[in-house]
């Protein structure tokens, strides 16, 4: 990376939410990689930036599909007796059959800079629109993948890339569909297209190159593990997405296919680790919730979306229970609202189980402290980033609040998500604002 994008700098936080709590008058040194490089507690302002109000750190976006920001709202009406997720899915494909590259970079910058305004840092960009409208590939593959990169240096934020392997329509390699020739690829010429990204983008600011399967229906248990090792010769901590388990059609689908649930299969049958975060994960049983837990992955929810679609609810109290690493993503847009995907996902869990603070821990019994801690760590991880710490070391990702008031710092986060009342005032992303 080189110097200059940054310039060294210092803040100083009247309070701030450091990885062991609150703390007040705190000084955020930041070098000229755009990386904290010290925090001091109980200090003077002396020549440091001063922050207005509280300070948190910024929130990754794990989960995002751009372009279909420019379709939220639209959908809102009945197409069949029963209208679902697959009705919906029809009606997106119809939406994106003239989507240039032009369009899909207005609309992810739009997106993207209204991202970073709701408090997000890093947006991990489930890439999948590839090729151009009939399906024939771009005179450079990666054009709409470039699109999205400068979408997001326009916007100021950071990217996680995450382009998608597509080359089936259901299990048992089903033939696609005319509505998925846009997002086609073999394992060989996705390969190569995850190396032209990652040898042109590896040392540039605010961007990581990471990888996806569509889901488990998409891709043949051949063609994932061939691409696997493709992808750990590239780099053997490339973050690595797949939707699995989002409706129990996919589910019931799975076990007719192979006998088993979607995650339970995939567990079974390829090397899950850290690296990996499984989007939804909605439909698990007890044994794949605490086989999930244990396998180091980060479940990528997003409740908002997951809502709007009908999918259903994931098992979050067993879930934490298990030890379990999580994080939020806007996924669809239909709104772009951080505390609110949280809020919805606890609000979710107290409907389900008729009880109150369900996500939390005995460390932890502030149930804002709790989600939020554990969407910071679990989307960082999960886009490969360093970020969602206020520490020496991380990228100084940072949102001050519209509260001055010390006395209630304990409650500064079960404010901002159940009561909606503080106001994120600015967002600052490798110390820029």
């Amino acid at each position: 990376m080189s110097k200059g994008f940054y310039i060294m700098q210092k803040f100083f936080a009247k309070a701030a939410f450091l990885p062991d709590g609150w703390a007040d008058d705190v000084v955020i040194s930041v070098d000229d990689h755009g990386f904290i490089s010290a925090v001091e507690k109980n200090a003077k302002a002396n020549d440091a930036q001063l922050l207005d109000g509280a300070v948190i750190p910024a929130m990754p976006n794990l989960h995002s599909h751009a372009f279909q920001r420019a379709f939220a709202g639209r959908s809102e009406f009945a197409t069949a007796t029963q209208d679902s997720f697959w009705t919906w899915r029809k009606l997106m494909y119809e939406f994106l059959t003239d989507l240039d590259a032009d369009k899909l970079e207005s609309i992810a910058t739009e997106l993207y800079t209204e991202m970073r305004q709701a408090g997000f840092s890093q947006v991990g960009e489930f890439h999948y629109i590839h090729h151009r409208p009939d399906g024939t590939p771009y005179e450079d593959p990666a054009e709409l993948s470039h699109a999205m990169i400068r979408a997001a240096k326009t916007a100021g934020i950071g990217i996680t890339l995450l382009p998608v392997l597509y080359a089936y329509s259901g299990f048992g390699a089903q033939p696609p569909e005319d509505g998925q020739k846009r997002f086609l690829h073999d394992a060989q010429s996705y390969l190569a297209l995850i190396r032209q990204l990652h040898a042109q983008y590896k040392d540039t600011p605010l961007v990581k190159i990471g990888a996806a399967f569509h889901s488990l229906r998409a891709v043949s248990p051949e063609m994932m593990l061939d691409t696997l090792t493709g992808l750990n010769d590239i780099d053997p901590a490339m973050p690595i997405h797949i939707h699995i388990a989002e409706q129990m059609k996919e589910v019931e689908d799975c076990i007719n296919w192979s006998g088993k649930r979607p995650v339970a299969w995939l567990l079974g049958n390829a090397p899950v680790n850290q690296n990996w975060c499984l989007v939804h994960a909605t439909h698990m049983d007890a044994d794949e919730t605490k086989a999930l837990a244990q396998s180091g992955a980060v479940a990528g929810l997003c409740p908002i979306t997951e809502a709007n679609l009908g999918d259903g609810l994931f098992n979050l109290e067993d879930y934490i229970k298990a030890g379990g690493t999580w994080g939020i993503g806007s996924d669809s847009h239909i709104m772009i609202n951080m505390p609110e995907e949280l809020r919805l996902l606890e609000y979710g869990q107290r409907l389900t189980h008729r009880r109150r603070a369900i996500a939390r821990t005995d460390d932890q019994p502030h149930v804002g402290n709790y989600l939020y801690t554990a969407a910071l760590n679990g989307g960082a991880q999960a886009l490969g980033v360093k970020t969602g710490r206020l520490e020496t070391g991380y990228r100084a990702d940072f949102l001050t609040l519209d509260i001055t008031d010390a006395a209630a710092q304990d409650y500064i986060l079960d404010q901002l998500i159940f009561v909606g009342n503080i106001a994120i005032k600015a967002c600052y992303i490798g110390g820029k604002n």
